[in-house]
């Protein structure tokens, strides 16, 4: 009995340390296999022209490739000093669709950022973004780097093109909440609304960022609102909000 005991044990943890190294081995794997789909699909994004060159393509030929590729691609986000360059996909009958899948549809533990379902990415008062923060730094956790005021002075404008125009648009509030906590500020409902709502939003957005912007926000103004986890409390998140500013 002692003996089989013995092989027992032996049997469980060598099943334990196989598992676990399949696991470890599946994470470095899939976040490999991550990297190397957006850097082919950041290569199918044309250079900007040269100066002497009369005319730029449009959002929609400079996007049209990875259009071609999936059909619930609508935009590209990017914000320098970051790690964030990265296509933004959005799926209004299956929400959450690509929380857990890649560009091409496959399980992806790192999944695509994306658009929430109640919004228009191209008329929306508000159009919120969600990302994962990753521990390898991937997805939206450089989003933690606007914690600092020195980071955000330096690093104050996202770049948020859909197939039809460019964006750039500038920081105007950093904040966190909790899901689902009594205080929660549930900034993910607000898409659009008549000026009362919006005002709300933004008055709501500037009394818990963590620090002052002062750049006025009116009825009127596009925002998008980039939202992340945040570790620091259960069920925390960290949200940057933008106002268009061409």
């Amino acid at each position: 009995m002692k003996k089989f005991l013995y092989w027992l044990a032996i049997i469980l943890l060598a099943a334990v340390f196989l598992f676990a190294a399949f696991m470890i081995f599946r994470h470095y794997y899939d976040a490999r296999k991550s990297a190397e789909s957006f850097d082919q699909l950041n290569a199918l994004v044309p250079e900007e022209p040269a100066p002497e060159e009369e005319t730029a393509p449009t959002a929609a030929e400079t996007y049209g490739a990875i259009a071609a590729q999936n059909s619930d691609f609508v935009g590209w986000i990017k914000i320098e000093g970051t790690r964030i360059d990265y296509p933004v996909m959005q799926t209004p009958d299956s929400p959450n669709y690509y929380i857990r899948r890649g560009f091409d549809k496959k399980y992806s533990y790192y999944g695509v950022p994306y658009a929430a379902e109640n919004c228009n990415v191209n008329t929306s008062s508000n159009v919120v973004i969600y990302g994962h923060n990753m521990n390898n730094g991937s997805m939206f956790s450089d989003l933690e780097k606007y914690y600092s005021y020195q980071f955000y002075e330096a690093h104050p404008y996202i770049q948020f093109d859909t197939l039809e125009g460019f964006g750039t648009y500038q920081i105007v509030a950093v904040f966190k909440t909790v899901a689902g906590s009594d205080d929660e500020f549930a900034y993910f409902r607000f898409a659009d609304g008549n000026e009362e709502r919006f005002n709300s939003y933004i008055e709501k957005c500037k009394a818990l960022s963590l620090y002052e912007i002062k750049i006025p926000v009116t009825y009127g103004d596009r925002l998008i609102t980039l939202s992340t986890c945040e570790y620091s409390k259960d069920n925390g998140r960290l949200a940057v909000v933008a106002k268009k500013i061409n």
